[in-house]
Parts: structure tokens; sequence; C-alpha cells
């Protein structure tokens, strides 16, 4: 058999420990087997309708601009995500439209400025794709983070801010703890790999037959770009959310816990 073409049956066996978490979960009455199950029918659906359409913009004669398009569109529905998962703060779909837009064109720039990969529909968007996938998660965190820390210690920083510091000097220390929550996990990540974790682009490369030294060489340029992309969105949503709820006279107001 391929090893990159497993098939539906390859997919319905790989079902077997989805079915033993959720047999774990009614068990042990954890109340997740719902949401495993429509997890997983979710992913499966929502990754045919997508192979579908990469096919068409992945094909050899496909125009470059549709792959730009495509990254566009993943972009909006990331800033949409990360918005979702943040209502209390206002305005937050444009700051994260602009983070990720940020990170995603610097590390573009890198990939293909630098000859990293070739300029292609089929580098565009996979590459793409990667950096967002993992920025997101940690730029939700950081932007849940550091409402989190502002609440929480919104006394002391109304202290500084009655004593004549400025909005962004008074909430700078608990941003930075927000921050280093949000980008740890990442660093913690990247020092494994290697030893521990096989990453996704390495172990894919692997299974279609790529030399390993030039799997692992791709994988460490993803590696490193996916770092950068995290720290970049996560600072950029830390500090734009604080922005948000200072202020133009220097006065803290956060949202209610839920």
């Amino acid at each position: 058999m391929n090893a990159s073409a497993i098939g539906f049956g390859g997919v319905a066996a790989s079902l077997v420990l989805v079915a033993v978490a959720v047999g774990l979960s009614v068990r042990d009455r954890l109340g997740l087997e719902r949401s495993i199950l429509w997890a997983a029918t979710r992913a499966f659906v929502q990754l045919v309708a997508i192979g579908g359409a990469l096919a068409l913009v992945l094909a050899d004669d496909a125009p470059v601009a549709l792959s730009w398009l495509w990254v566009l569109g993943m972009i909006v529905v990331g800033s949409a995500t990360i918005a979702s998962r943040a209502k209390e703060v206002p305005g937050l779909f444009g700051i994260a439209a602009f983070a990720l837009g940020t990170a995603v064109s610097l590390s573009l720039l890198v990939v293909f400025g630098l000859g990293i990969f070739p300029l292609e529909p089929r580098t565009i968007v996979p590459v793409t794709g990667m950096l967002l996938g993992n920025a997101i998660g940690a730029t939700v965190l950081a932007a849940r983070r550091t409402v989190i820390e502002l609440r929480e210690h919104q006394p002391q920083i109304e202290v500084r801010l009655s004593l004549g510091q400025g909005g962004p000097e008074a909430v700078r220390p608990h941003v930075r703890e927000a921050l280093r929550t949000a980008i740890g996990p990442q660093i913690e990540q990247t020092k494994i790999v290697g030893l521990i974790a096989l990453p996704g682009t390495m172990t894919g490369l692997l299974l279609a037959g790529v030399e390993p030294l030039d799997a692992v060489l791709v994988q460490t340029a993803v590696m490193f770009l996916i770092l950068g992309s995290v720290a970049v969105t996560s600072v950029i949503i830390g500090r734009g959310v604080a922005r948000k709820l200072l202020t133009r006279d220097h006065r803290l107001v956060v949202p209610a816990a839920p």
C-alpha cells in the first residue's frame, strides 16, 4: 500500500482510538462523548471539503492569484475565530487580522524572498496554513490571559495610574506575564522537537519517501517560522488588547468575568 494514500478504509481504521475515547468518556461519566464525536465528524467533513477545493487551487495550471486569495481567506477566518474566543474584548477582529497578516507577511517574505521554498501554489497555501494553525492557538491564549491578568490585578494597576503612570506602563508587567503564558508552550514544543516529537511536516515528508536529512531541513525552517510567528502574533494581540481596555484618559476598563 502507498503510505501517502491510505484511502477511506485507513481513515475508518483510525477511528479505533476515537471509539476508545468515547468509551472512556461514557465509563467515567466525563460527558465528552458528544463533543468527541462531533469534533471527529466536523474535522472529517471540513477536511474532505477543503481537499476538494485545494485540488483546484493547487493544480499545476492554477493561477497563483487563487493561492493568495486562499491565504486572505484563512486570515479572515482565523481573525474571526480569535474574536469569537474572546468576545469580551471590543474590536478584537481588527487586532487579530493585523497580527495574523503581519506574521504571515513577514514569514512568507522570508520563505520566498530568501528562496527557502519556490513561489508556487503548492508551497504558499500549506506554509501559510501551518503558520496560522499554530499562531491562532497562542493568539487566543494571549488575548484571554491579558484580559484575566488585567482583571485580577486591576487594583494594583489603578494604584499605579493614580500615582501618575501612563496606561501602557501601568499594565506592562501583567501583559508581559500573559505573553509568557501564551508563547511558552511553543518554546517548549520547539525544545523537544526530534527528541520526543516528530512534527507533521517532517513525518509527512518521510512517509512520502523524502530523504531524512532533507525532511529535517524543511521541518527546521518551518519550525523556526512557526516560533517567530507565534511570538509576533501574541505580542501584537497582548498589547492590542491592553490598549483596548485603556481609555484615552488612562483609565482601565476591564469587562466583568463571565
